[in-house]
């Protein structure tokens, strides 16, 4: 009987043993299962941080991709727009103006029908937020100043326009004004260029609504509510390529059917 007692006595020491040695290997398990998930939590977090770091890096290039995609967009447009002010112009032997983008928009008579002279998405502004284009008036102060801008652009000398209709609006009262207005006179009337109308108002080019500085240089122009977009200033004569850019000046006119238009430059590639 005795004997019976001590052998059952030494088994449940035995499992008591068994039971703490398994407890504390398990308690080792979990002690190294938390380090080793600690330590992929670090990691984790600073590949986040170093992705993070990377993307801050190519924000500021990214962005500047993006707004100069839109300064082109609008480049283009504007350039239609002005095309299309053109035809309107002659085909009315410049007896008038239109008055709204509509008046672009519904075409020219032609037989029976109206010939487009304009796209709907040229009449939308990528650089405003209501997308609509500010009309310049021919004798309104941003068009003076722009003209002001051209001449010293193309030094000293204002282009003629492509057609005696479109010279005869430029010549109304123009000239006087640009020769008495010195550079600072036209930096001073600045804030008086926002005033025009963006409908119902006999125009003669369009500008953006934007005041934001531009990363595209427009005939020298670094700022999009000075870019005016008029058939006028553009004959024999008219400097599309930036001189500064060290590349050829010879007068030509901006192509209409390039993708990207010539008389641009990024601020970032001049020397």
């Amino acid at each position: 009987m005795m004997k019976t007692t001590t052998a059952t006595t030494k088994k449940v020491v035995s499992c008591q043993l068994s039971v703490v040695s398994w407890r504390k290997a398990n308690k080792g398990q979990r002690t190294k299962d938390k380090e080793q998930k600690g330590m992929s939590l670090i990691a984790v977090m600073a590949v986040m941080t170093l992705f993070a770091i990377a993307l801050l890096a190519v924000a500021p290039a990214v962005q500047l991709g993006v707004q100069r995609e839109k300064e082109l967009e609008a480049i283009r447009r504007g350039e239609e727009v002005a095309s299309a002010i053109r035809q309107y112009v002659e085909f009315y032997r410049g007896t008038k103006l239109p008055d709204s983008m509509d008046d672009l928009l519904e075409g020219l008579p032609q037989g029976t029908k109206k010939r487009q002279i304009l796209r709907a998405s040229a009449a939308v502004d990528p650089l405003s937020e209501d997308g609509k284009w500010r009309l310049i008036k021919v004798n309104g102060q941003a068009f003076i100043n722009f003209a002001k801008r051209m001449q010293t652009y193309n030094n000293g000398v204002l282009p003629p326009s492509s057609s005696q209709y479109l010279d005869n609006f430029a010549a109304r009262g123009l000239v006087n004004i640009i020769n008495s207005q010195s550079e600072s006179e036209v930096k001073e009337a600045d804030e008086e260029e926002i005033e025009d109308s963006t409908d119902n108002t006999p125009f003669i080019g369009v500008a953006s609504q934007s005041r934001n500085t531009s990363i595209i240089a427009y005939y020298g122009i670094e700022n999009h509510s000075k870019w005016i977009f008029t058939p006028l200033f553009r004959g024999a004569g008219t400097s599309i390529i930036n001189p500064r850019a060290g590349t050829n000046n010879r007068g030509e006119r901006p192509n209409q059917n390039s993708q990207e238009p010539r008389n641009t430059l990024p601020r970032n590639t001049r020397p």
